[in-house]
């Protein structure tokens, strides 16, 4: 069965993008078959594969989503065997305005990744830092959710609202979706901040805390202006060690 895990916070700057990308490199590169979509209309996730694009698919995920192009023609081949993409461009903006008139329109997704879902063991999907309507298409789309929350001041700031949002998608449009975890990223040991924030964060959540942390690493830092992944911008840095420990937890949990 396929695994969809989507990568939410609606706080912008926690490692949410990072996080998606090198979630599914690491996965890739373990030879598990993953696609990787980005719902964000900033689009960072695209530029953040830029360089192991080999062929660029015509259309992106706004095309199925508004125009009804079949998800299989915005596929897009990465220079990883086992890994594929679909891409984001700001057009993607629009349509959280151009869904609004449309029936069911929170399963616009859903319905799109039915048609391929069965190509891949694990599609990830980076949402946008928002509670619109683009992150309820992921939520309704996705079996599991990461949450990943940056080690600094008010981290826990507005994971109430994100907490009572994904309940009301548990219970009206997709029961079966569950928490996979809590992921703290930016993490320091060094400062009593970071260590702070992470007892902060793990008696808020308790188990669904991952035991893997993101630790802050100029190489993982440094590799999505090279438009490529940790992984593949330096092996051996703590950045790519991290997801790669993350990864086995994952699969691990059962997610």
């Amino acid at each position: 069965m396929t695994k969809i895990i989507a990568l939410t916070n609606q706080k912008g700057g926690v490692g949410k993008t990072t996080s998606a990308v090198n979630i599914a490199a690491s996965l890739a590169v373990s030879e598990i078959k993953t696609l990787l979509i980005d719902m964000d209309p900033q689009a960072n996730t695209s530029t953040g594969i830029a360089e192991i694009i080999k062929k660029r698919a015509e259309n992106t995920i706004y095309e199925t989503l508004v125009d009804e192009i079949p998800i299989k023609d915005t596929i897009t081949k990465t220079t990883f065997n086992h890994l594929d993409a679909i891409l984001s461009t700001n057009d993607l903006v629009g349509a959280e305005i151009e869904l609004v008139s449309v029936i069911a329109r929170e399963l616009e997704l859903k319905k799109a990744l039915a048609k391929v879902k069965r190509r891949y063991d694990y599609i990830i999907i980076d949402c946008p830092p928002s509670l619109g309507l683009l992150t309820l298409n992921s939520l309704t789309a996705a079996n599991a959710l990461i949450i990943p929350i940056q080690a600094e001041y008010y981290a826990l700031e507005g994971l109430g609202q994100l907490l009572n949002t994904i309940r009301l998608v548990q219970q009206y449009l997709n029961k079966n979706l569950k928490i996979a975890g809590v992921l703290v990223t930016m993490f320091d040991g060094r400062l009593n901040l970071s260590r702070q924030v992470l007892d902060e964060v793990k008696s808020y959540f308790g188990d669904k805390l991952f035991k893997t942390v993101i630790h802050r690493n100029v190489r993982l830092s440094e590799a999505p202006s090279f438009g490529k992944p940790a992984l593949l911008y330096d092996a051996n840095s703590v950045g790519a060690k991290d997801y790669m420990a993350l990864i086995e937890e994952i699969i691990k949990n059962g997610y």
